[in-house]
């Protein structure tokens, strides 16, 4: 793969690869692509995620298994053991 970049994002890919962090320009940039790979892996991972909780939520909702909302609150209250006071 070749990668074409302006003068300056090469200036700058260069700055840093000579402050000692990287051992090459390629390091550096290689290292870019790795962290961006891997925060959007967790990001779908997440959005997985959230998606399998609402799906699950809306069968749920569906099949009659549903709290009404003054309960649902009062639970949470006691689970993290707020006061009402609070609400």
């Amino acid at each position: 793969m070749t990668l074409t970049l302006t003068p300056e994002l090469e200036q700058f890919v260069r700055d840093e690869a000579k402050r000692g962090a990287f051992a090459s320009n390629s390091e550096y940039v290689r290292t870019l692509v790795r962290e961006r790979y891997l925060k959007e892996s967790e990001r779908a991972a997440r959005l997985e995620a959230l998606d399998t909780a609402l799906a699950r939520g809306i069968a749920d909702a569906e099949a009659g298994r549903v709290v009404p909302l003054d309960e649902a609150f009062r639970r949470l209250r006691d689970e993290l053991k707020l006061s009402s006071e609070s609400a």
